[in-house]
């Protein structure tokens, strides 16, 4: 009878993916997410302006005040037309949310009930039946409060009330003699421009506004809340440290916090299933535990391990464990999580010229192809798994194996992690600083982070993903780089001294040292860019680079070729979205660079930033016929400068060790530096990003009359193959054509040959001839990049058409496109307000070049038909 409730225990466990803390038997946890309402307080000095807020209304619970108020037609769209500057006021108020619930009989005779909030933004006070709970502070902790003896049976009433936190900490920033630096300044006069709160609220930092993203100062229950309820034992935490993971054996600990009423011998099991679910083992440990907080430790081996790999290196193999503990009485308690087994390890070899910086797993040097991820939404709580896994999986489709988790938003969901599990995209996490100065010198600031930290750390470290966390974004450099620090300096030194050792405090020892305790293992670094605090903040030679003399400092784009880092952990070039997303927050009349409503969603601010994008589209394509041409181009610029100095950086390994651009995806739909879309469009980037991330690929970069050829790879073994050279004029003369031998060195980078222009070109009118390096492997190109001789605006196009030929498959349609008449470049495809995706884009068609496509769409085939419009750079003459 033990045994077949032993054996039915183990299924049960390893059938489910309980979270941490999570059990099936001795804990109940219940949502408190029905019947909230919510309002404007009564008392606010905005609610005879805004009497309807004032009154009762139902609320969402995750949610926002923005979000409630846009359901219950409070507020116009937030995301449509031109409406923010309208909308500050909500920023500025006191909101109020409550909700009444009932209590079963079997958890009011529980000795334990816990409320448990995971996440409150920000400034909140909890009351419960009339009796004050709790004053919280931190919308990235979780918070525990427990309310045994507090409940009864009908009618309890929960009451959350938010107080704004501009005004909350207004008073004490302008008291300040010497205000600290703090990011994007409002327009819109809710708050002074030179006492900036948010430095001072652990808050998300891009609710205040970013140069991608609208300045939405919300509130609300952002996360679950629930009440947990036990007898006897709960599991607090379980933890799988990995001590040594190799191809022999893995060495592990399950790392227990169990609570336990009383004190007495427990029976605890541990059990894990290997990533193929077929087989499971169990271990048995008998623990004394005391009245209060256990802390077990118990070893596991296992033996030849199948262990996760990022994308591109092998299976993301994962693990299932469980564990359940059993006291004397009967009591239990159960958790399981899952994991995958992998050694992690920043690199940072010395040479002549400083230190590298390079993620090597499971023993491989990894480069770290990617880009930054922002939050999904103003409005994180209505983000969809959905809407997740069509961006996770379309930055592993494109060939990333790295997203950055910027340090300006919130940390992620579980969801998110899960899905890069899965994904084998490993993940840069920052902490929650997206720039300006801290106030770090405040005991209590501190270990308010240190507290945000340990919630954070637990919740996450068990997911092989994350592979660095990040003390913050920019901060350093902005104090050392940008002038922050010296200005502070100039007129109060002293201030200004205290200001940098609480820096030195926060970033270089506090979170360094949670890290140390609860990060299992994974590196950290201080600040994005730096050199982890020794020396120069955002150096060439040493540590990641942000290089934004391309776009910022309106360099051109050629000068990506000037820089190479160790790391480049941001570079970008922003593009507008494709027109369908554009037109729906915008009406034909507004689709022009300078109407209000476009001007709304170009939040670029530090320059006008339509008038930036102008400048680099004049220089290499000319002046844009009009607003639908303008946009095209912004999309092609994006994609052609990006891969530049992606190729760049993947040409210069092992000197530089990765590529993140800046950025992944967007806060809502507007200008941005994204490859995807609010909606998950792709940008033309994206498509370049799949062919220039590809694990093989070939590096054809042109600077000053020479180009050099460098073949990349990615894979663990040698690759042979064939490097292609053909020189083409683009009515289809062929001028040269010749192939030769090529060998791949694992994880390499080799460069094969250096040409002049003259070399190439010999008698060939350089305006109108091109050069094309393809690579070969077993007779099949796998990369191909196409070199021109001049900016695209100084060249001679002939009048090139693209034939089109469809087909219905089982499976969907297929498309054929002909360059018929020439060479055809940056092809672009749109089917209009159609929802259709199509298998490539945004790519040249050289003279007489037939691709075969697949369309997928809920849409006819006579639709798709009508629907498709093509665009090309020479097909529309400037």
């Amino acid at each position: 009878m033990a045994s077949a409730r032993r054996l039915g225990w183990l299924l049960a466990a390893l059938a489910s993916l309980i979270a941490p803390g999570a059990d099936a038997t001795g804990w109940v946890s219940t949502p408190l997410e029905n019947g909230w309402r919510f309002r404007l307080s009564p008392q606010d000095h905005s609610a005879v302006e805004h009497a309807q807020a004032a009154a009762w209304h139902p609320a969402k619970v995750p949610g926002h005040v923005h979000t409630d108020l846009l359901t219950n037609r409070l507020i116009p769209d937030p995301y449509a037309g031109a409406p923010e500057a309208g909308l500050q006021w909500i920023g500025l108020a006191r909101w109020e949310y409550e909700t009444r619930f009932d209590v079963d009989a079997a958890t009011l005779r529980r000795a334990r009930v816990d409320l448990v909030f995971e996440g409150l933004d920000t400034f909140a006070e909890v009351g419960l039946n009339g009796e004050k709970l709790l004053s919280a502070d931190n919308s990235h902790r979780t918070w525990r409060i427990p309310v045994q003896g507090k409940l009864k049976a009908r009618g309890n009433e929960l009451r959350v009330v938010f107080d704004s936190p501009i005004r909350r900490l207004l008073p004490q920033v302008q008291a300040m003699p010497h205000k600290l630096a703090g990011n994007y300044p409002s327009p819109y006069g809710d708050e002074p421009k030179d006492a900036m709160t948010a430095n001072f609220a652990r808050k998300p930092g891009y609710h205040y506004g970013w140069d991608w993203g609208p300045r939405y100062v919300t509130a609300g229950l952002w996360r679950p809340v629930r009440l947990e309820s036990w007898e006897g034992l709960r599991i607090a935490d379980f933890h799988i440290r990995q001590h040594k993971v190799g191809a022999d054996a893995a060495e592990l600990t399950a790392e227990l916090e169990i609570e336990s009423e009383q004190a007495a011998v427990t029976a605890i099991r541990i059990a894990y299933a290997n990533p193929d679910g077929k087989t499971a083992k169990t271990s048995k440990e008998r623990k004394a535990l005391q009245r209060g907080l256990n802390r077990i430790s118990i070893p596991i081996r296992i033996a030849h391990p199948q262990r996760w790999y990022p994308a591109g290196y092998g299976k993301q193999a994962l693990y299932r464990f469980s564990v359940e503990a059993e006291g004397q009485g009967g009591d239990r308690a159960q958790s399981s999580l899952r994991t995958g087994l992998r050694s992690v390890e920043l690199r940072r070899d010395k040479d002549e010229r400083g230190r590298g910086f390079a993620f090597v797993i499971n023993g491989i040097p990894v480069f770290a192809k990617g880009a930054n991820a922002i939050p999904f939404d103003a409005f994180p709580a209505r983000v969809t798994q959905a809407q997740l896994r069509r961006v996770l999986e379309s930055a592993r489709d494109a060939n990333m194996n790295m997203i950055r988790n910027w340090g300006g938003g919130y940390y992620e969901s579980d969801a998110f992690f899960e899905l890069a599990d899965e994904l084998g995209l490993m993940v840069w996490q920052d902490f929650m600083f997206g720039g300006g100065m801290q106030p770090g010198y405040d005991p209590d600031f501190r270990a308010n982070v240190r507290a945000e930290a340990r919630d954070q750390l637990r919740r996450l470290r068990n997911h092989p993903s994350i592979v660095l966390w990040c003390g913050n974004n920019e901060e350093e450099t902005a104090w050392k780089d940008w002038g922050n620090g010296k200005k502070l300096d100039e007129v109060d030194p002293a201030f200004a001294a205290k200001v940098w050792a609480g820096y030195e405090q926060l970033f270089g020892r506090d979170l360094r040292e949670v890290v140390a305790q609860e990060g299992g293992g994974v590196p950290y670094w201080s600040s994005s860019p730096s050199n982890d605090l020794d020396g120069p903040s955002n150096d060439t030679d040493n540590g990641d680079k942000h290089y934004w003399a391309v776009w910022a400092g309106s360099e051109p784009v050629e000068n990506y070729l000037s820089e190479t880092p160790r790391f480049m952990s941001e570079y970008g070039l922003q593009a507008w979205p494709e027109m369908s997303t554009i037109r729906s927050f915008a009406g034909a009349d507004d689709l022009r660079i300078d109407s209000p409503v476009i001007r709304a969603h170009q939040k670029f601010l530090a320059g006008d930033g339509n008038q930036r994008l102008l400048h680099y589209i004049r220089a290499e394509y000319g002046e844009p016929r009009d607003f639908e041409d303008f946009v095209y181009l912004s999309r092609t610029l994006q994609a052609e400068g990006i891969e530049l100095a992606a190729l760049h950086h993947r040409a210069s390994r092992p000197w530089t060790m990765g590529s993140l651009y800046w950025q992944l995806n967007d806060v809502w739909p507007g200008a941005s530096w994204s490859s995807i879309d609010y909606y998950g469009r792709w940008k033309p980037l994206h498509f370049h990003a799949r062919r220039f991330y590809a694990d093989l690929a070939v590096a054809a970069l042109r600077r000053d009359g020479e180009t050099e050829v460098t073949l990349v790879s990615d894979r663990t073994g040698t690759v042979r193959g064939e490097l292609r050279l053909r020189v083409l004029g683009f009515d289809g003369t062929t001028y040269r054509d010749e192939r030769k031998p090529a060998t791949l060195a694992p994880s390499s980078a080799t460069r094969i040959a250096a040409y002049r222009d003259a070399d190439l070109l010999g008698n060939a009118d350089p305006r109108s001839t091109a050069a094309v390096f393809e690579l070969l492997v077993d007779g099949r190109p796998v990369s191909r990049r196409i070199v021109y001789f001049g900016a695209a605006k100084t060249l001679v196009y002939p009048s090139a058409a693209v034939k089109q030929e469809w087909q219905k498959t089982a499976s969907g349609h297929r498309l054929r496109l002909t360059a018929t008449q020439g060479l055809v470049r940056a092809l672009w495809m749109d089917f209009g307000n159609l929802d259709a995706e199509v298998s490539d884009n945004a790519f040249d068609l050289l003279p007489g070049e037939t691709v075969s496509l697949t369309v997928s769409s809920p849409a006819s085939f006579d639709e798709l038909q009508r629907g498709l419009s093509l665009r090309w750079l020479n097909n529309h003459p400037r």
